[in-house]
């Protein structure tokens, strides 16, 4: 539990919790003045025969409870400055923690769940506990200063029963937290084992088992019951704190009425006690009680499983791989760096009845080679990408990447940009350094070898915030370009990952990366990209056809076609046909 509360306070900023305090006095000022009005109406007006007084003094009191209500208002259009960046801290880490599970190989089948209602209650608890414990902090002040200035004695009899409650309170707090973590995983657990045993009613009806099937859900049937008993004795353990400090000090003034009467209390001095009592400290009690003891328990419950799951995986996450493994080329006889790929045999439908977009298709990329794949649109450019990076499995055949299947390739010994290039809102620097913390040398080669040092320009430089609705599609590209270049993944997979630059920008970025000696598989957008490439593969839905160009213009029909649409814009000296 302190885990959570010292995340949870670390969160509030210190300007929004002033302006909440401030907001705060004239909340607070109708309870400050009650007991003071109620004493000055009663022993100046009623009791002195003068009623319009006494009711003058009430009617001031309805005046204040104006200023009251404004001054609640504006606590509340306040308290989202402090909530709504709390909610923010908490959806880093939980997509945090998602994208490093990720990363690592895991499933994080829970990520969404906590992302869309898990942080949403937490966010809303986190609001009302802090109305609920600013409330009671002010009120107790006012009604403390108040009750002093109706009479001393007034405040000696009552504060140390309502402290004496409250510090009971505070004492329970632990073991009601762990009661109520208890109650939760029991009541997972008996869900857990509940769906499993009624997934397979007709299977237990069927055999005969139900004594079985009974047997099993008993014990978590028992542990839930067991832990709800315990959550109700925990309520019962409130209720007596509010007893404490919330009636104990109505009691103590009125047995002690008679004796503060003949001291010389007036009537109306002891009415205002009373007031402060029923109209300040209980409704306050009440309110952290219920607060904290109820809905603070499932805020530090909910909070501790969101922070579980933020946190990093052992291992695995971006930039981890990255700083112990240099961005340099790798050498020809590195282990981690020569990944030869693989495809034996491999078909792929997507669906039972439907047509294979790839058919028996055997392919070997060597490690360092630079190969490009062409063919119409939708005839299963993507797709192959997909079973190379172990996305997907293939309905036959195998894919290997150094001889280890691709779905059980380390997610980190590959780098794969899509089309549509994922850049997030932060400074330039986070999102290019987001695979590999380079330091500013390594960021530099690789902005100036991708070509991409006039947007860095643009942008203002390195710490200057990025807005991703600010940039085109083809500078989203750039950026995306850049960081895959930083990664140290042995293999770079562009899926029309440079589409949207112009031809000139596109050779520059497809260069840069095969100049690097990582084996490099482009899904050409442009025939331009075959002719950089050392091999082609030519998909065309009935079959594939791979070799470098001269080969494919001499064997593949289509290759023949596809470079006769071409018109050359950007040739590079070497290529030929």
């Amino acid at each position: 539990m302190r885990r959570e509360i010292r995340f949870a306070a670390g969160q509030v900023r210190a300007g929004s919790l002033w302006r909440l305090g401030l907001w705060s006095l004239p909340e607070v000022l109708p309870t400050a003045l009650s007991g003071i009005v109620v004493a000055r109406a009663v022993d100046d007006g009623f009791l002195a025969g003068d009623p319009v007084r006494g009711l003058v003094w009430l009617a001031g009191l309805l005046l204040v409870s104006a200023v009251g209500a404004l001054g609640t208002r504006m606590v509340f259009g306040h308290l989202g400055d402090v909530t709504e960046p709390f909610r923010d801290e908490l959806v880093r880490g939980v997509v945090g923690g998602a994208l490093g599970n990720a990363v690592a190989g895991r499933g994080d089948d829970g990520a969404l769940a906590r992302l869309t209602r898990q942080v949403e209650i937490v966010r809303d608890t986190f609001g009302g506990l802090l109305v609920a414990i600013r409330g009671f902090v002010v009120t107790a002040v006012a009604v403390v200063v108040g009750s002093l200035s109706v009479s001393p004695v007034i405040a000696v009899l009552i504060v140390p029963p309502f402290l004496l409650g409250l510090l009971a309170f505070a004492g329970m707090l632990g073991l009601a937290a762990g009661r109520h973590r208890v109650a939760v995983l029991a009541d997972e657990q008996l869900a857990a084992v509940t769906s499993s045993v009624l997934a397979g009613a007709r299977d237990v009806t069927a055999t005969g088992t139900e004594e079985h099937a009974a047997a099993l859900v008993a014990a978590p049937i028992a542990a839930q019951a067991n832990a709800e008993r315990r959550l109700a004795g925990v309520a019962a353990l409130r209720t007596l704190c509010f007893a404490i400090g919330g009636w104990a000090p109505l009691l103590v003034l009125l047995f002690a009425g008679r004796w503060l009467v003949d001291g010389g209390l007036t009537a109306g001095a002891l009415m205002g006690g009373l007031t402060y009592v029923l109209f300040g400290l209980q409704p306050a009690l009440q309110n952290l009680v219920g607060g904290v003891g109820g809905s603070g328990l499932r805020f530090v419950v909910t909070l501790g499983r969101l922070l579980d799951a933020a946190e990093p995986p052992p291992s695995g996450r971006p930039g981890e791989r990255a700083r112990s493994s240099p961005v340099a080329n790798p050498s020809p006889g590195s282990g981690a760096g020569r990944r030869e790929i693989e495809l034996r045999g491999v078909t792929f439908a997507y669906g039972p009845r439907a047509e294979p977009v790839l058919r028996d298709l055997d392919l070997t990329v060597p490690a360092g080679d630079h190969l490009a794949v062409v063919g119409p649109s939708g005839i299963g450019k993507s797709t192959l990408v997909s079973l190379v990076c172990g996305l997907v499995e293939p309905d036959a055949g195998t894919v290997t990447v150094g001889g280890i299947p691709a779905t059980r390739l380390p997610p980190a010994d590959r780098v794969l940009i899509p089309q549509e290039a994922y850049v997030f809102t932060a400074t330039v620097r986070r999102n290019l350094t987001y695979l590999h913390d380079a330091s500013p040398d390594e960021l530099d080669a690789a902005v100036d070898a991708v070509g991409a040092r006039p947007l860095l320009d643009r942008l203002g430089g390195y710490d200057a915030d990025l807005a991703p609705a600010g940039l085109s599609a083809g500078e989203r590209q750039l950026v995306a370009l850049v960081r895959a270049y930083l990664a140290p993944a042995p293999i770079v997979v562009l899926d029309e990952a440079t589409c949207h630059l112009d031809p000139a920008a596109e050779r520059v970025a497809e260069e840069a990366f095969a100049d690097r000696g990582r084996t490099l598989v482009v899904i050409a957008h442009r025939i331009s990209s075959a002719l950089r490439a050392g091999r082609v593969l030519v998909l065309d839905g009935a079959g594939a056809a791979h070799g470098d160009h001269a080969a494919l213009t001499e064997n593949s029909a289509l290759y023949r076609e596809l470079v006769g649409h071409w018109r050359p814009a950007d040739v590079p000296a070497h290529a030929g046909g």
